[in-house]
């Protein structure tokens, strides 16, 4: 079952840049979710998908993945950029 090992974003809703140096390993979903004919809820048989490994760094992921077999794409991580701004410059 395929993978992909990626580094936990930056939590929207806060500034703070807790947990974001986390390498996240997933694996993909290996068949479609279906809606449950009796309560309406999404769901699959794939107990897989529910699975989430943290690592320190993207080589330790990679590892695990390689010494179990486990085909992973690694996402690269998008670069931050700052937007420096000065109180006074609402005001210009």
């Amino acid at each position: 079952m395929p993978a992909r090992i990626y580094q936990r974003p930056k939590n929207a809703m806060q500034s703070g840049k807790a947990l974001t140096d986390q390498w996240i390993l997933e694996f993909e979903q290996s068949e479609a979710r279906k809606p449950d004919p009796l309560m309406g809820w999404t769901g699959s048989g794939d107990t897989q998908a529910q699975v989430v490994l943290k690592f320190a760094t993207c080589e330790e992921a990679q590892a695990y993945a390689a010494k179990y077999g486990i085909p992973a794409r690694v996402h690269a991580t998008p670069s931050r950029t700052l937007k420096l701004q000065a109180y006074a410059d609402n005001f210009r």
